[in-house]
């Protein structure tokens, strides 16, 4: 199962306290359902849950619909439908629409009390909303063949901070919301708090594993640099011993060597601590240093013949 239709199937689990949120969220279902006009409501799902919830919607307001199941090649599709002309004439009544005349806008008269707002968004989603799993990418979609209702539902979600955008793709008009802070926002707001809870457990997980990544590296690109300059350092070493010059270098800087060749693989920090003699970190890469110049210098004064 998808992340979208797990979060239709928490959306349609949350019941609803107040007929008018009833009654705005059926509005939600005849306005993004497949078709609302003087013959009815369709509403295509492939969700069971999502039909049921639908009729059981309008049940509640005195509208009898039925569900039928079609089967298709890509899987079975759950039709909720509302078309006896006593079941029709109930439901203009319910919407306030003239006889014979249905309005393609929302009408914010049907949204009486700000819980009618989430219950109208929550059946927008259940109806034409689809969402990309949140391990891939932030995005959630309302798909609607209607402009003006894609424009006041743009309308709605931006009243509420959710900060969508609009575009047309493929003849359909698309509301989508992709800032993840919004998404869980707008989850939380249709009745999907779970979902939103997801959301945010794997952007911290990301985080966490980003960080990690990024201090794996870190140390990696430090061990690196390390081995680098021991192997710079001991090659300088190994060029004195060879030329004869070693033995003419001070006692300090024949220490310095002898650390070096004994504890290749110690970082500067563990091999100061490992002298007989005190000297810092500082002192010890001075010294170091002071080696492998030493060693070019002869090695330019050679190549100059």
């Amino acid at each position: 199962m998808s992340f979208a239709q797990d979060v239709k199937n928490e959306i349609v689990q949350k019941k609803l306290a107040r007929p008018c949120c009833v009654s705005a969220a059926c509005y939600g279902v005849a306005c993004f359902g497949r078709y609302f006009d003087e013959r009815g409501v369709v509403l295509h799902t492939e969700l069971l849950a999502v039909a049921q919830h639908a009729k059981r919607l309008f049940g509640m307001c005195g509208i009898r619909g039925e569900i039928l199941t079609k089967e298709r090649p890509s899987g079975a599709v759950h039709e909720f439908k509302i078309a006896h002309p006593q079941e029709v004439a109930k439901l203009t009544a319910l919407f306030g629409c003239p006889k014979g005349q249905v309005s393609l806008r929302v009408n914010p008269a049907l949204l009486a009390c700000g819980q009618c707002v989430n219950a109208f968004v929550a059946s927008a989603f259940l109806c034409c909303g689809t969402m990309t799993d949140p391990s891939k990418e932030y995005n959630l979609e309302f798909l609607c063949a209607r402009h003006n209702l894609a424009k006041d539902l743009e309308a709605i979600l931006a009243e509420h901070e959710f900060r969508p955008h609009r575009t047309l793709r493929k003849g359909l008009n698309v509301v989508y919301v992709k800032a993840s802070e919004q998404l869980e926002d707008l989850l939380t707001f249709m009745g999907a708090g779970n979902a939103a809870m997801q959301i945010m457990d794997r952007k911290l997980y990301k985080e966490l594993r980003n960080k990690t990544n990024r201090l794996t590296n870190c140390e990696t690109a430090n061990m690196d640099k390390v081995v680098t300059a021991n192997v710079q350092v001991s090659r300088a070493i190994d060029f004195l011993k060879e030329s004869g010059a070693y033995e003419a270098l001070p006692q300090p800087l024949q220490q310095a060597a002898e650390l070096r060749l004994a504890w290749p693989e110690l970082s500067l920090a563990q091999l100061a601590e490992k002298s007989a003699e005190p000297i810092s970190k500082s002192g010890l890469s001075h010294r170091l240093k002071k080696l492998e110049q030493i060693a070019e210098s002869m090695k330019q004064r050679r190549s100059n013949g």
